[in-house]
């Protein structure tokens, strides 16, 4: 079990990480692992951490915001997503993790800049095969429970509305995560010992819940999308220079 000192560390973290989260349906593993990575020196335990407590997050707004799902897009993400995941899972065991975020990262603060400029100086929608993004997503997501930056340059498109999108997001993670956790359970990996830091971070999991909640309900529909890509460019740049 990690000390009281980091936990409560990590607790911040996770509950300003996954406050944003709770505002726009993604981001917040992304966002916290190189701090818990630093923090723990783990890249492991991190990413089951993360793994778990964005689960939990997801879990609670998938099924409180049920009503507000877009089934038509959860089911193209989650069999396109779904089928890059063990994909991910191999290069996370073969592949050096920093050059695959590297590379991601460079793509997404490129992609997130291009998006960002649309919305604040509209022009012409250009067709192009977003589909690809998903199970680029669902390979980046096996590999280190944070592929949603990709499957977000989709989903931002093809669901309308901050509460469609943020509860068919959290529908998508819980039913990604749940293959994580498995595998993490099968692996014996998810132990007594993490379960314990896992249960120290819940309190500011459910703070983080909380204000996302509030902040949500005050974002019009088009700040919610300038929040959504000026995330992901953050995301991207954290991605590409945390090696």
């Amino acid at each position: 079990m990690l000390t009281t000192e980091i936990l409560l560390i990590i607790g911040l973290v996770v509950l300003i990480t996954h406050a944003l989260e709770a505002v726009t349906g993604f981001g917040c593993t992304v966002l916290a692992f190189p701090f818990v990575i630093m923090l723990t020196d783990n890249l492991e335990l991190s990413k089951i951490l993360l793994s778990v407590l964005a689960w939990l997050l997801a879990v609670y707004f998938a099924v409180s915001k049920y009503k507000e799902i877009h089934w038509k897009q959860f089911g193209i993400i989650v069999v396109l997503a779904g089928a890059g995941m063990p994909v991910g899972v191999l290069l996370f065991k073969n592949t050096d993790p920093f050059l695959l975020t590297g590379v991601l990262g460079v793509f997404i603060v490129l992609t997130a800049a291009f998006q960002l400029y649309r919305c604040f100086v509209p022009t012409e929608e250009r067709r192009m095969p977003r589909f690809l993004f998903l199970p680029a997503g669902g390979i980046v997501h096996g590999a280190f429970a944070a592929g949603g930056p990709l499957i977000v340059l989709y989903a931002s498109r093809k669901i309308p509305g901050k509460g469609q999108f943020r509860a068919t997001m959290c529908l998508l993670w819980a039913s990604l995560n749940t293959f994580l956790i498995v595998q993490y359970l099968t692996d014996g990996k998810l132990n007594r010992e993490t379960g314990m830091d896992i249960v120290f971070l819940l309190p500011f999991l459910m703070g983080g819940i909380v204000v996302g909640e509030i902040i949500h309900k005050k974002v019009s529909e088009i700040l919610f999308r300038k929040i959504i890509f000026i995330s992901l460019f953050i995301i991207g740049i954290i991605m590409t220079f945390k090696n």
